[in-house]
Formats: structure tokens, sequence, C-alpha cells
């Protein structure tokens, strides 16, 4: 019989959707704030290109890259065109609405659409979700894209090779169950608590 792990990382390689959680809607309506190292601006296309140590804040979003291309069009929404410096990776986060959680993630290019209300990582992509600064999910692959309006994440393994994290082809993925999952209840008083143990099934579908 297949572990639960396992049943969630055919679902993953599988390139299938998972029900993501609510980001914080506000941040639609923040205005863009950018800091770098030097701009170059074109009035007539819209387009602001920002080189060197890049900074973007836009409400609880934060994203970080050595050049950042932004484009707004005339309904007034904004595009950003993010790359990471040579050997590192591009980074974004944003907070999720109501509670104490945190989207994160990392790649060599990120696209942020204002107007799909869409966040898509490509190539070595990461996504991380936090509960307050504890670690709860995370997923590898070639391409994440993160809807925010359908709160669905969709992740590729993809054909390039060097994906971090995962053999190229394949995504992986490590689920935690939700708090008050009867696996996360206290021990009822008296009851020695569970010892810890290597599990040989992980370790051999690690091979």
């Amino acid at each position: 019989m297949k572990s639960p792990l396992s049943f969630w990382l055919l679902i993953a390689a599988l390139g299938l959707s998972m029900v993501a959680a609510h980001a914080e809607k506000a941040d639609r309506s923040k205005p863009m704030n950018v800091e770098a190292d030097a701009l170059r601006h074109d009035e007539q296309k819209q387009t602001s290109v920002f080189t060197g140590r890049v900074i973007v804040t836009k409400g609880s979003i934060v994203i970080r890259g050595a050049r950042i291309e932004v484009r707004q069009d005339a309904q007034g929404n904004q595009f950003g065109l993010v790359s990471a410096e040579p050997g590192k990776l591009a980074f974004y986060r944003q907070k999720r609405e109501g509670v104490d959680e945190y989207i994160e993630g990392e790649a060599e290019t990120i696209e942020y659409d204002g107007r799909a209300d869409t966040v898509k990582f490509i190539k070595q992509a990461q996504l991380r979700r936090y509960r307050g600064a504890t670690l709860n999910d995370e997923l590898t692959g070639q391409v994440i894209l993160f809807d925010n309006t359908t709160e669905v994440f969709n992740i590729e393994g993809g054909l390039a090779q060097g994906t971090t994290g995962a053999p190229a082809g394949r995504v992986r993925a490590m689920l935690m169950p939700k708090p008050d999952d009867a696996t996360t209840s206290p021990p009822k008083a008296g009851s020695a608590a569970p010892a810890l143990r290597p599990s040989k099934a992980l370790g051999e579908a690690q091979k």
C-alpha cells in the first residue's frame, strides 16, 4: 500500500493542481514601490527597467532580483518580469489573507501578472508555505504557477536539466498536515508519547 507522501508526490508529478490558500487580496490595489541601482524608463511604452539589487514591494508582496522590467497597461494593470543574477535565484514573498501565513518562492525568472493576478516561477522553481516562521509545505519543479484568483498551484517537472532539489523532469512536494488534524493532537494525560523512529519506506523512496 502506498504511503500518503507517495500519493501526493504522484499527484504533483502528473502536473495536477493543488488547492492553495487565499493570498492577501488587498495587495492587488496597492502601489508598486521599487528600489534599484539604475532605472531606464520609456514613457511611450509605459515600461521601466530596474537593474542592480532590485527590491519591489506591493502591499505584503516582496520581490528581489538582479533585473526587473515593470510594465503598465491602459487599464492600470501592472506586470513584472524578474531575472536573477547568474548562479542565483530571484525571490517572491506574499502574505495569506487573514492568517499569519506566507507564500515564498524562488526561481531563475519570476513573472508577475497583475491583470490575471498570477505569479509564475520559471526554472529551478521552489515554492514554500510558512505558518509564522515555521516551514509547512515545500514544492520544487521547473515551472510553478500560482493563481491568486482561483487559489490553485500548477506544478510542472519540465525537461530541463539541473533542477535544484528534484531530478530533471520531476517535481517534489513536502506537505504537512493541518494543525487541527488528529495526527497533531496532544497525547491524552497519562499516556506515553510515541517514540520516533526512522522510516525505511521513505529512505527507499529516495534512492
